[in-house]
């Protein structure tokens, strides 16, 4: 689930920070690599000195990719079990929010949701077996109001507006984006209007399925469907039988 959700996201550009520890953190940054993204690995160790040693080739790649590998420990330091849960603090504090996939009554994870909230960010959770030891802290944390996660849509969802638009890539139909241009200038159209825009065309309709699919990556169903209705009642566009959509402008 974390190399899924993180290779996910990163290939819708957000980049994925962890402390790159066995199991959970392992699998996060190689998610991201998969996906051809960036990812951060915050060490409890010097960056001179690879913990766990079997992750040297995966450090490697992560640099490689553009990545970085943060310490605050100086070069040298060995991996002193005090060092983790101090290191969790600068996790979640170069992030926008902290997911949870695992974490146990007592695991360091605990603390970098706890350091997560107290700095602001948003905490996220995957839900698990409520018979699994390490299901504790992703439940406990939802059940205390944290996002309940269960595919990258559900991150996606509640990041800040202005994130979401900045990770968005720009249209690419360069004759389109001229001949719409006065329209997507004006300030009632909103960011997700100007998306669902930007698949339409006049002289030529667009099933609903289509809309969706080629938007699913920036937009949710919810969102997509908002859009459809608010530009319908602009008059921007008008839906014709079978659920087909043109633009009127």
């Amino acid at each position: 689930m974390a190399e899924r959700l993180a290779c996910d996201l990163a290939a819708r550009g957000v980049m994925i920070i962890s402390g790159m520890a066995r199991g959970v953190d392992t699998a996060a940054h190689r998610g991201a690599l998969n996906a051809h993204g960036k990812t951060i690995a915050v060490w409890g160790t010097g960056v001179d000195v690879t913990y766990p040693k079997e992750n040297q080739k995966l450090a490697d790649q992560i640099i490689a990719t553009g990545g970085a590998i943060v310490s605050e420990f100086p070069l040298g330091a060995f991996p002193a079990p005090q060092n983790f849960p101090i290191r969790n603090r600068v996790i979640s504090g170069l992030s926008i929010g902290v997911l949870v996939i695992e974490a146990g009554e007592y695991s360091g994870t605990r603390v970098t949701a706890r350091c997560a909230l107290e700095q602001g960010r948003d905490v996220y959770a995957v839900p698990g077996n409520v018979t699994n030891k390490l299901s504790w802290g992703p439940n406990t944390l939802i059940k205390q109001g944290a996002a309940l996660v269960a595919s990258w849509e559900d991150v996606w969802e509640v990041l800040p507006a202005d994130v979401r638009l900045a990770l968005t890539p720009p249209e690419p139909a360069a004759s389109e984006a001229r001949a719409e241009a006065s329209l997507f200038d004006a300030p009632d159209v909103s960011p997700a209007e100007r998306r669902v825009l930007g698949v339409l065309r006049a002289d030529e309709s667009t099933h609903i399925d289509e809309i969706v699919e080629r938007l699913v990556s920036y937009l949710s169903s919810s969102e997509i469907f908002t859009a459809l209705f608010e530009l319908e009642l602009s008059s921007r566009i008008r839906q014709l039988p079978g659920k087909n959509y043109v633009r009127t402008l």
